[in-house]
């Protein structure tokens, strides 16, 4: 084999190996798992220290410590339960059986830690078909409004 190909097989036996390990870095400490209540609670052990988005319900009014941002909640999802603790700002729309999702750590004594800025309560939806207007036939006159 020549000087020159050993030279060419050893740099691509090197470039191979410093993406693989910075490809290998990048996706390890940036992967996050997005997950339900009932999902992780079935097996706890498997989701101790991982970063989750833990989706659910909040059960009951969330407990906020006097005079901080300290919050505690249960968070569920089909009779499963989780204990929840956040310190910061919450969204308006957190609140008793609001839905959210967590961003954080499952700690090894079960409870979810929440992250800075990790709570996000979804916005209750805005369709009530009960207030829509009748559905009209294609080709039939629109709804007499009243006036002319």
């Amino acid at each position: 084999m020549s000087q020159k190909a050993k030279k060419i097989g050893l740099t691509c036996v090197v470039l191979v190996l410093a993406l693989g390990g910075l490809l290998y870095s990048t996706l390890s400490e940036g992967t996050e798992y997005y997950k339900h209540v009932d999902e992780v609670m079935a097996d706890p052990g498997a989701w101790y220290g991982k970063n989750l988005q833990l989706h659910g319900f909040v059960q009951g009014e969330p407990a906020r410590k006097r005079d901080s941002l300290e919050y505690r909640f249960d968070v569920q999802n089909k009779g499963k339960v989780v204990r929840a603790y956040y310190t910061g700002i919450v969204p308006d729309t957190f609140k008793a059986d609001s839905e959210v999702v967590l961003k954080g750590k499952l700690a090894a004594d079960g409870t979810f830690h929440v992250e800075k800025d990790g709570v996000m309560a979804k916005c209750p939806s805005k369709y009530d078909p009960a207030k829509l207007p009748p559905a009209t036939t294609p080709g039939a006159a629109p709804p007499s409004t009243g006036t002319k």
